[in-house]
């Protein structure tokens, strides 16, 4: 698909949920939930799931609810609900219920004791490793538990141990009785029940037993009703057990129907958690709302818009085929929204001093500038000039390459929203530095070009007095491999100039008002926002959310 293509983008579960709408399969009733595990911090694969199942419901007057998948307490916290729900909100969802697996332990463990009694599930003794090794392979059957025939009053007896805590962590472990001879692995007697110990952010000590994924989530969905549980691909081997699950507990039909599309593959990228979290703890970033991180939380801190994203998530659309998404297009949608949206305004990294010869002492001028070249309703800003002005050290050159259009001595260029000026002395130090140039400026110029002279560039600067001093962070890819997960170690290609902080800058006099969710282009530099977490103690800090093009398709 084309960056600027606006055709449609493929979404094949949109047309399954609206053929169950039209045809009143579940009543004429659509609803979806996401039920993340709270074990880290959301990511742009997450964003994905999010705008799928939410647009999904309010597509077609349905309800999402927000479920926590919080049944291994182990990897879990507070912290990471509370940014899941923090993130839902951002990216402009609201949920219809706000649940948690955990809110069903006490069914959960019910259905079980329903599954032990209709001898359709068995407490094994077998360690981890044995049941690994006897759930046999692909081209192999699996071979039974000596424990798959224990009767059925002694497997209750002993479930009922179990969660009475009579039993080390590990000792036992309640299985579904299915079929070891399944072509289906995970129907080989899956494990719906483990001993662990531990304490649960939510439920405290109450459970020394906690129930396996496959097991919770399919009657998590059918006791919130939900019709279209949507996950990705690597659970579509997992939906027989959804299935038979629900069948044997006898469920009311129609049942939640399971949908797999393929997750998000991005480019430059990791979003496996595990990863996620090293990077985090082995401090290879300074947080997971590190500018570089594909978390949401991170995204947000760099400047993207929820609009960029869900844009994002909707031009890449909805399918079953696994495939990789160019870095450059999530670039794309950001910055067509900030284009858009931010306003402009003028920095200066590099900084050098220009004294105007010509220019009064003492006077400043208040010129007014458009906050946006397309959009005069954003209305317009004062921006003062003055007798000494900083521009860019690459705005000017001594010895000018071939094609060089910018101030060279003898030269003249416009300053952006001001006067034409032309530089007539380079002023050096001691070490042959240059420190300042001299200049002129044609009075005659302002808002309007000179009568008989081509000026062939035009450059932006900040008055010296009126400026204020900033650190600008250039952040840039975390990785620079487009595949890091098929690296041996992705941390070895981890971009060593993925962030390059500068000091000394400055910034024009209206961006002392910036506060968080402050968005800006500076001119001519790229797409920046003002960092609110780390612009403590007078400081002002700017994140580059995005460059002005693409600049890894040049150099990479």
């Amino acid at each position: 698909m084309s960056l600027t293509d606006n055709q449609p983008s493929p979404n094949f579960i949109r047309h399954i949920v609206a053929e169950d709408f039209k045809t009143g399969k579940y009543n004429g009733k659509v609803a979806t939930r996401f039920p993340p595990e709270p074990n880290g911090y959301l990511h742009i694969g997450h964003a994905k799931s999010i705008c799928l199942n939410f647009g999904l419901a309010l597509e077609n007057n349905g309800t999402c609810n927000l479920r926590f998948d919080d049944t291994n307490p182990e990897k879990e916290s507070i912290e990471y609900m509370e940014s899941i729900e923090r993130d839902v909100k951002w990216l402009g969802f609201n949920w219809n219920g706000l649940y948690h697996a955990s809110n069903y332990f006490e069914q959960l463990y019910l259905y079980a004791e329903q599954l032990i009694k209709q001898n359709q599930a068995y407490v094994d003794s077998s360690s981890a490793e044995e049941i690994r090794l006897n759930r046999g392979s692909l081209t192999e059957p699996g071979k039974s538990s000596p424990d798959r025939d224990r009767p059925i009053e002694e497997n209750l007896e002993l479930f009922r141990r179990m969660r009475a805590g009579e039993f080390a962590d590990g000792q036992y472990v309640l299985r579904a009785k299915i079929d070891m001879t399944s072509p289906n692995i995970n129907m080989r007697d899956p494990v719906i029940y483990r001993i662990r110990r531990v304490h649960h952010h939510r439920t405290g000590d109450v459970w020394c037993i906690y129930p396996m994924y496959d097991y919770t989530h399919c009657i998590s969905d059918a006791l919130e009703h939900i019709t279209h549980s949507i996950c990705t691909l690597e659970f579509e081997d997992h939906r027989p057990l959804y299935d038979w699950v629900l069948e044997q507990l006898n469920t009311p039909a129609p049942r939640p129907q399971q949908i797999e599309f393929a997750r998000l593959q991005l480019e430059y990228t990791v979003m496996s958690k595990r990863k996620l979290n090293q990077l985090v703890t082995e401090r290879h970033v300074t947080g997971w709302d590190d500018p570089r991180m594909p978390t949401i939380a991170g995204l947000r801190r760099a400047g993207v818009t929820s609009e960029a994203i869900r844009n994002f998530c909707e031009r890449i659309g909805v399918t079953k085929q696994n495939s990789w998404i160019e870095m450059s297009m999530l670039e794309y949608c950001i910055r067509e929204d900030l284009n858009e949206n931010s306003a402009r305004a003028m920095a200066v990294l590099n900084p050098l001093r220009i004294v105007i010869d010509n220019y009064p002492d003492g006077k400043t001028e208040q010129l007014i500038v458009g906050n946006h070249p397309q959009k005069p309703e954003l209305g317009n800003r004062d921006v003062p000039f003055s007798k000494v002005i900083l521009i860019e050290q690459d705005d000017f050159a001594e010895n000018p390459p071939p094609k060089y259009k910018r101030l060279v001595l003898g030269g003249e260029v416009r300053l952006r929203g001001a006067y034409v000026i032309q530089c007539n002395e380079i002023v050096k130090d001691g070490n042959g530095n240059i420190i300042e140039l001299r200049c002129t400026y044609d009075e005659n110029t302002l808002g309007k070009n000179p009568e008989g002279r081509k000026i062939k560039s035009v450059i932006h600067w900040v008055s010296e007095a009126h400026s204020y001093p900033a650190e600008i962070r250039l952040y840039d890819r975390l990785f620079r491999v487009p595949n890091p997960d098929n690296e041996p170690d992705f941390l070895q290609v981890i971009n060593p100039n993925s962030l390059e902080i500068l000091t000394g800058c400055r910034v024009e006099s209206s961006l002392a008002e910036a506060s968080e969710n402050s968005r800006y282009q500076f001119e001519r530099l790229g797409y920046f926002c003002y960092d609110a977490k780390d612009s403590v103690n007078g400081k002002r800090i700017f994140n580059r959310t995005v460059t002005l093009r693409d600049v890894w398709e040049k150099t990479n």
